[in-house]
C-alpha cells in the first residue's frame, strides 16, 4: 500500500478527504501501528538534518589560522630562539588564553544548541488505530493523524481537517505578527504564499487557541522549515567585520616587520657591525612590532559581552559574534521620573 504518488501534490488545494486519501488513513481512525512503522523505515524521522557538523578539531584550527594568531606563534617561536624566554612564555600564553577561550565558548554553545534540539521534541497526541496516544514528535510519519490545541508547537507540515477557531501563530516562517484562523476548505490558487494557505499548520509554528485535527503531509526536511533550514546550511561562513580588520592588522604588522628588520640589517651590515648582532637586532625589532596583547584584551571583552548576553538568555556560539551585537551592551534601565508640583 503507497501513501504517496509519484508526483508531490499541491496539499492546499486538496478537501481534507482527498489529502487523508492520498496518504491512505481514515481521520477518525488514523494509522495502524505496523504501518506506521513501515513508514517511518521508508520516510525516516521527523527531524532537522544537521549538515557539516563541526568537530572540536575543526573549531581549533579556526582559532589558529588567523594572521595575528600565526604571527604572534613566530614571534614566540623567534623569543625563545633568542634566549628571551620571558617573551615567549608571555607571548604563548596569551596565544594559549585567545585559543581555549575561543574553543571552549564554541564548544559549549554547539553543545547548548544540541541540547535545546532533544528538548524541542516533545510528545505528540495523536490517533493510531482508532486510540488517543503520545508520540515522540521524531516519530510521526506522512498520514498520522495530529490532534492540536492551544499551547502545541505543530510538529509536522499538517493539511487541517478539523478546525474548532483553531489560530495558529505562523511569525517563524511569514513574520505576520497576528495568529492565522484555520479552516478545512480546499483553496482553488496553487500558487498561493505560505501565509495565505488557511488550512494548513506548519512545522514549527504554534497553536494558539482553539483546537483542531491535521493529516501529517510532509516531515523532516520536507517540511517548509526544513527547507528553510536546507538553505541557510548552504550560506557560505564569512568573517565578522572585526575578524576581517584583524586579519588585515596582521598582514600589515607582517610586512612593516619585514621592511622594518630588512631595514636595520642592511644598515648595520653596510655599518660593518657583526652579522650576528644585526641579525639579533632585526629579530628583536620584528618582535616588538607585534602588539602581544591585542588579541587578549580583544578575546576578554568578547568574553565578558558573551557572558553579560548569556544572563540575559542569548547564546552565542562565536566571540567574534559579540562584536555585531554590539558587545551585550546592557539596556538603559527606566528611571523613575517624580512629577515636580
Amino acid at each position: 500500500m503507497s501513501d504517496a504518488s509519484d508526483t508531490k501534490p499541491v496539499w492546499h488545494t486538496l478537501g481534507p478527504r482527498e489529502a487523508a486519501d492520498h496518504h491512505d488513513v481514515d481521520p477518525s481512525v488514523g494509522l495502524g501501528d505496523e504501518e506506521a512503522s513501515e513508514r517511518l523505515d521508508r520516510h525516516g524521522r521527523n527531524e532537522l538534518e544537521e549538515s557539516g557538523g563541526r568537530t572540536i578539531w575543526h573549531i581549533l584550527w579556526e582559532q589558529i589560522s588567523s594572521v595575528l594568531i600565526l604571527i604572534l606563534v613566530f614571534a614566540g617561536v623567534l623569543a625563545a630562539l633568542l634566549g628571551k624566554s620571558v617573551d615567549a612564555i608571555a607571548i604563548l600564553a596569551i596565544v594559549l588564553l585567545f585559543v581555549v577561550l575561543g574553543v571552549v565558548q564554541e564548544y559549549r554553545a554547539q553543545r547548548a544548541i544540541a541540547a535545546l534540539k532533544q528538548m524541542s521534541a516533545p510528545a505528540v497526541r495523536l490517533l493510531r488505530g482508532g486510540r488517543t496516544i503520545e508520540v515522540a514528535s521524531p516519530h510521526l510519519v506522512p498520514g498520522d493523524i495530529i490532534l492540536l490545541e492551544a499551547g502545541n508547537i505543530v510538529p509536522a507540515d499538517l493539511r487541517v481537517v478539523e478546525s474548532r477557531a483553531l489560530r495558529v501563530q505562523e511569525a517563524a516562517l511569514t513574520g505576520e505578527s497576528e495568529a492565522v484562523e484555520k479552516a478545512v476548505e480546499a483553496l482553488g490558487e496553487p500558487e498561493l504564499g505560505i501565509g495565505d494557505r488557511t488550512n494548513m499548520a506548519y512545522k514549527g509554528t504554534a497553536v494558539t487557541y482553539g483546537r483542531g485535527k491535521g493529516v501529517v503531509v510532509e516531515t523532516g526536511m520536507r517540511t517548509e522549515l526544513g527547507r528553510i533550514a536546507t538553505m541557510l546550511q548552504g550560506v557560505r561562513h564569512e568573517p565578522t567585520p572585526l575578524q576581517r580588520r584583524l586579519d588585515s592588522l596582521g598582514k600589515v604588522l607582517a610586512v612593516a616587520a619585514v621592511g622594518i628588520a630588512a631595514l636595520v640589517a642592511i644598515a648595520g651590515w653596510l655599518r660593518g657591525d657583526d652579522i650576528t648582532l644585526v641579525l639579533l637586532t632585526g629579530v628583536s625589532l620584528a618582535v616588538a612590532i607585534v602588539p602581544e596583547g591585542l588579541p587578549a584584551v580583544l578575546t576578554l571583552t568578547m568574553a565578558l559581552g558573551s557572558q553579560r548576553m548569556l544572563k540575559r538568555k542569548a547564546l552565542i556560539r562565536k566571540l567574534p559574534a559579540v562584536e555585531t551585537l554590539g558587545f551585550g551592551s546592557s539596556v538603559p534601565h527606566r528611571r523613575r521620573v517624580r512629577a515636580r508640583p
